[in-house]
């Protein structure tokens, strides 16, 4: 029974003590536990009424407009009814001794309280006119011709859902302003003329970009090209010959091959010259040179002696691949930003480099194990006895529909053409908004 009781006056005791602590306890006000962020609220607000650029467009009107009048009613619109405010608006100067210059100010109350805070928002007159000014390719290092084949006597294979000519129009508005003269090869013929030294609107053929828009397949002029003995292999029955020849013209030329999906120079294309053949899919116009049009290709790029050798390189990678560090930066950098992962199987071997004397410039994937999903593969030469690159390609092992967003981004990351942004240079052209908020009215 006395355990009960002691028990009962512990209780007793404690609740009182709880109770007589609770009215001398000062528990802070709403506004202290949880405080209203006015410097965020103020970038907020000024973002949101210059939205459709209405914050821009009045902030350079004449101080009596009524459109200041309409700012005042979008402003006590978008705060809350216990905030003031003072909207300032500055000119900044250029060159003079006072760099900002008060041009209107509007107001809700006489006082901002004691406490308060303010945001910046710089806008732009609608007169102005940003421009930037790439770089193009060549001036600092010769050459800078673009070479798009665009050729209407050749099918493609592997560009699903697009057409050749599509992926050349698209591939034109990326990069024709990077480059000094960019040409679209409208036939076979235009190709053969090119592979042959001879330029098209005397533009300049060494040092330039060729872009196969043909996917795996490879357009192929009919005559000198195809004919035994440059085009065609007589004793392997094989169009891979020329597909060394491009690889030799490729290295002779200074060229950069790029090839934008799936195995490279697997097949060669030519309504005219195979109009009743097709490539084992019902794409007429084409044959099928298998996996020995890359081996030639390589063999030539090097500088070897032609081998027929039909062995497949190329690897099916499980899962995802990433653009790697250098393409994301820039693909900001030039505004292109094709999907950060694809499907890549058609990957090449890392021991290419050393067969056949490339090196990495420019990884547009990350490497997986040991290959390469996407990348650009400069060739080393010896010429009049001094080293350097001579020759290289592009290749891009992704899976079936090709992105030429990661075309036009390998060939940006490995040239690099800087990019002049246009300045402020005219006075009155940009103005700072400041908006201070205070609160006011109970807790």
């Amino acid at each position: 029974m006395m355990r009960t009781i002691e028990i009962f006056l512990v209780i007793i005791i404690i609740t009182g003590a709880f109770l007589i602590a609770s009215l001398f306890a000062v528990l802070p006000s709403p506004r202290q536990v949880s405080p209203l962020n006015l410097r965020r609220l103020a970038l907020t607000t000024l973002q949101m009424l210059d939205v459709d650029y209405d914050l821009s467009s009045t902030v350079f009107k004449q101080a009596n407009d009524s459109a200041w009048g309409q700012l005042e009613i979008a402003l006590s619109a978008c705060l809350p009814p216990n905030i003031v405010y003072n909207l300032t608006v500055y000119e900044i100067a250029s060159g003079q001794t006072t760099l900002y210059t008060v041009k209107k100010s509007i107001s809700n109350a006489e006082s901002l309280g004691v406490s308060s805070d303010s945001a910046s928002y710089l806008v732009a007159s609608s007169n102005v006119t940003f421009s930037v000014i790439p770089e193009k390719v060549g001036e600092r290092s010769g050459g800078g011709t673009l070479y798009i084949l665009n050729c209407s006597d050749a099918n493609g294979w592997w560009i699903t859902g697009y057409t050749s000519h599509s992926l050349a129009e698209d591939l034109y508005n990326l990069l024709s302003p990077y480059f000094q003269t960019t040409i679209m090869i409208q036939n076979t013929q235009q190709l053969g003329q090119i592979l042959n030294g001879t330029s098209i609107q005397n533009e300049r053929v060494q040092g330039a970009v060729v872009i196969n828009t043909c996917g795996e397949a490879v357009p192929i002029p009919s005559g000198y090209y195809a004919s035994n003995g440059v085009g065609y292999d007589t004793g392997s029955s094989s169009y891979a010959l020329y597909c060394y020849t491009l690889g030799k013209r490729v290295l002779q030329y200074n060229w950069t091959w790029a090839s934008i999906v799936g195995y490279p120079l697997y097949y060669v294309a030519n309504t005219g010259l195979f109009p009743s053949e097709q490539n084992g899919w019902g794409i007429y116009g084409m044959r099928q040179v298998g996996a020995a049009g890359l081996n030639a290709f390589l063999r030539g790029l090097d500088n070897q002696s032609y081998v027929y050798n039909s062995g497949w390189i190329t690897h099916e990678l499980p899962g995802d691949v990433y653009l790697s560090d250098q393409a994301r930066y820039y693909s900001n950098y030039y505004g292109v930003y094709p999907s950060p992962y694809q499907t890549a199987t058609r990957a090449l071997p890392s021991w290419i480099t050393s067969t056949y004397h490339l090196t990495v410039t420019t990884y547009v994937f990350n490497q997986v194990g040991s290959y390469n999903p996407g990348a650009v593969y400069r060739h080393t030469a010896t010429v009049n006895g001094t080293s350097g690159f001579r020759g290289s390609l592009l290749a891009l092992g992704v899976t079936r529909t090709p992105d030429i967003r990661l075309t036009a981004l390998g060939i940006l990351s490995d040239f690099k053409p800087r990019l002049y942004r246009s300045e402020y240079t005219a006075v009155g052209t940009s103005r700072l908004v400041v908006l201070q908020l205070g609160q006011v009215g109970g807790a």
